[in-house]
């Protein structure tokens, strides 16, 4: 009696823990953004001072994901998921416990390093599990459907908690979570040793120069609505990592054992993919932050109501890319399917930018959630395939990481480009006296038009980069091709895990 059967179910056990700890990481990022107000009032923050409980967790957490990733590819990845679900899950129960700013941002720090950890490895871990095309299809289909709507789970949710019970709770809910993560992974997700790290040295000073500046540009990029884009701080800031980052990739290119192998940027898909993903989250961030402010400060939806108004768009985006993606893919290859979702996404964010100060949900809003929803979850499942098309086993932890940077740090640069130049506008317009409401809506839709610009882009680097090579659908010999393929692998382990059909 063939054992395959028994595998894969038990495969698809792990994706669900994996999942699972991935959903817990996505909701912090939108639960902590509804309690805020309450926290202010709560602890006794200044307005300057109450934006580093977001800051203390982006930072660390963009700063550390690809070095994690790396590690994580030296010592195992179930070992680095783990460590990361565990110390989460612990700084969410100093948050819950906090009764001081102090205490709250240092926990919040933890929680940040720790995310980092556990989210880093977790595509990776995922791509090297599933390898068969259609079955690798599938379980990124359901990746990208946490990863992309767990943040309009977290507004519900958060709501929920801090209208019922306090603020406390949306920290809580961690730990039954991250509890019931760490055990289920040390039974279910399968153990693979990492390269080691006595055959492959730890890049030490690769790593301070990638960490410090990713963690310094993060920093700029969150001080940039305080202080402005051409305040001395920004540019000095910026300039400062930049220099660390180039230092970085001069270095890679010269050692033996880098940290990031530069190998994997030569395949047009993984660079592609990573560039698209920039623009698919201008558009996401956009809906998520000012459709969220929308709804609340114009018309005057409370936390529980504006989670209630986003759950059309989660079981959309939960359906189309669990159910639907996958056979679409399979027939129009991921590239075209990648495209009409961005299409999509445009679309909806375009809608956005018509939503009156009098709006209606079911006509203003609704219509909008939905081609949003058909888009995400259309191009999230795609972009995750193509941006680990060309990942070997060895390198899957680096991938993974790489793809998670440019979801957070690219996602809040994206948010701060759209954010300053909102406020400007509404300035603008209250100084020529118009009413608040009017102004503050006004620089909504500006905010919008900039990230519909920014997805017309990644639509543009699709088409021009991306390459759409499928091979016959369940063929799992087709795993190397074009430019994604070693030229002359050692081994079956040296080839890519992913085929492009899904």
């Amino acid at each position: 009696m063939s054992t395959a059967p028994t595998t894969h179910r038990r495969d698809m056990i792990a994706l669900y823990v994996l999942c699972l700890g991935m959903l817990m990481i996505v909701l912090d990022g939108t639960i902590v953004n509804t309690a805020l107000p309450v926290l202010k009032d709560s602890l006794d923050f200044s307005d300057g001072n109450l934006t580093w409980v977001l800051n203390a967790y982006l930072i660390p957490f963009g700063g550390l994901l690809m070095l994690s990733g790396r590690i994580g590819d030296l010592i195992g990845q179930r070992r680095m998921f783990l460590w990361g679900m565990s110390l989460f899950t612990f700084a969410s129960l100093l948050c819950g416990l906090a009764e001081s700013q102090e205490v709250l941002i240092g926990a919040r720090f933890l929680q940040g390093v720790g995310g980092a950890l556990g989210s880093s490895v977790i595509l990776g871990m995922i791509i090297t599990m599933f390898q068969e095309p259609r079955a690798q299809g599938e379980a990124i289909g359901i990746y990208s459907f946490v990863a992309s709507a767990g943040g309009s789970v977290g507004l519900l949710l958060g709501g929920v908690l801090t209208d019922i019970l306090s603020w406390h709770w949306i920290f809580f809910v961690n730990l039954p979570i991250g509890i019931a993560t760490v055990v289920l992974a040390t039974r279910l997700v399968p153990h693979r040793p990492g390269l080691g790290l006595k055959e492959h040295k730890v890049d030490v000073l690769g790593a301070l120069l990638l960490t410090i500046g990713l963690m310094v540009g993060v920093y700029a990029v969150v001080g940039v609505e305080k202080e402005g884009w051409g305040s001395a701080q920004t540019l000095i800031l910026f300039a400062v990592s930049l220099v660390l980052l180039v230092g970085f990739v001069v270095r890679q290119a010269r050692i033996d054992h880098p940290l990031l192998p530069l190998r994997i940027f030569r395949s047009r898909n993984v660079t592609g993919a990573n560039l698209v993903l920039l623009g698919v989250l201008s558009g996401m961030f956009s809906v998520f932050f000012f459709g969220a402010r929308y709804a609340g400060e114009i018309l005057g939806y409370s936390p529980v109501q504006i989670g209630f108004a986003f759950l059309p768009l989660t079981l959309l985006i939960g359906f189309v890319s669990t159910k639907v993606s996958q056979p679409v893919t399979e027939r129009f290859g991921p590239k075209n399917v990648l495209i009409a979702g961005l299409t999509s996404i445009t679309a909806a964010v375009l809608l956005f930018t018509q939503t009156p100060v009098d709006g209606n949900y079911f006509v203003n809003v609704l219509p909008s959630m939905l081609l949003l929803g058909l888009g995400a979850g259309l191009s999230f499942t795609s972009i995750m395939g193509l941006a680990m098309s060309g990942a070997t086993p060895q390198d899957s932890g680096i991938a993974s990481g790489l793809v998670n940077t440019s979801m957070q740090v690219g996602g809040a640069i994206a948010l701060s480009v759209l954010a300053t130049f909102a406020a400007e506008r509404t300035s603008g317009k209250v100084a020529d006296g118009v009413n608040q409401m009017e102004a503050l809506n006004s620089g909504f839709h500006v905010a919008y038009l900039i990230a519909a610009g920014f997805v017309v882009a990644a639509i543009a680097a699709a088409v021009l980069v991306l390459k759409d090579e499928r091979a016959p659908a369940g063929d799992a010999a087709a795993v190397g091709h074009g430019d994604e393929a070693p030229t002359q692998p050692a081994s079956t382990e040296d080839l890519p895990v992913y085929s492009e059909v899904g």
